[in-house]
């Protein structure tokens, strides 16, 4: 396999398992109690070490099926889509199946929230292409870290449908690796390499209306950019706090 910079040519992609839709944590008190008052159950506050108790108990509570699936339909319901975590073939499977699925249900926009250290360069055209396949609109919010192939898939929106939180950090890169084998597979990745290189350019380019060359020399090593920085490179239409913010344009 190919490394790039948290991309990987597609020769052995490494499947990695994504939860369906997150990772998120449903917290539920229990509502038995018992507390001795003279030897009978009494019913009263909670003393606050029956509290502590309870929220630990809570906390490491696992989800079940039940709550995954009232996250998943309200998530559904709202038209949002989670790309969190690392790009795989699975999470391309999910995300695609939810974006087709989105937009057989209407023409209302969709809204994505992605953060990514980047992963499978294959994965992110799946997901990067679909986005400009599917006919509603598509806003995308970038939040945490999007880097790599994670930065791929945010840019397949046009800028003003770009959206970053505060504190979101970009990455932008150019694409290196090495392999190991026949002399003429090694030469065959490497001009697999230069294509991929070439190719995330004039995405980029494109993306941000920054001239290739300087593309070129902004990922020539690890390019990192605030939020407030990818707007002024062309990365980010907008930055948001609140979700009114997004539901209102």
């Amino acid at each position: 396999m190919v490394a790039i910079h948290g991309l990987s040519l597609p020769s052995r992609p490494r499947l990695v398992k994504a939860p369906p839709w997150g990772h998120l944590k449903i917290e539920s008190l229990g509502q038995n109690r018992e507390s001795a008052g003279h030897g009978a159950a009494a019913s009263g506050p909670e003393s606050s070490h029956d509290m502590n108790a309870m929220a630990d108990q809570a906390e490491h509570a696992p989800l079940t099926p039940d709550t995954n699936a009232l996250v998943a339909e309200r998530l559904f319901n709202s038209r949002t889509v989670l790309i969190f975590g690392e790009i795989t073939p699975v999470l391309a499977e999910r995300v695609t199946a939810q974006l087709l699925a989105l937009a057989t249900h209407g023409r209302a926009p969709i809204r994505v929230l992605i953060s990514s250290p980047g992963g499978h360069v294959e994965s992110g055209d799946v997901i990067h292409d679909v986005i400009r396949f599917i006919e509603p609109v598509v806003k995308i919010v970038g939040t945490g870290w999007v880097s790599s192939a994670g930065a791929l898939i945010y840019v397949a929106t046009p800028r003003e449908h770009r959206y970053a939180l505060p504190n979101t950090r970009f990455l932008l890169h150019e694409p290196s690796g090495g392999v190991s084998g026949a002399v003429a597979d090694i030469e065959i990745e490497a001009r697999q390499v230069l294509a991929i290189r070439e190719r995330l350019l004039h995405i980029f380019s494109a993306a941000t209306g920054q001239p290739i060359e300087k593309v070129a020399r902004d990922t020539a090593r690890n390019h990192w950019l605030l939020a407030n920085e990818a707007v002024s490179y062309g990365l980010v239409g907008r930055i948001i706090e609140r979700a009114s913010e997004l539901d209102g344009l």
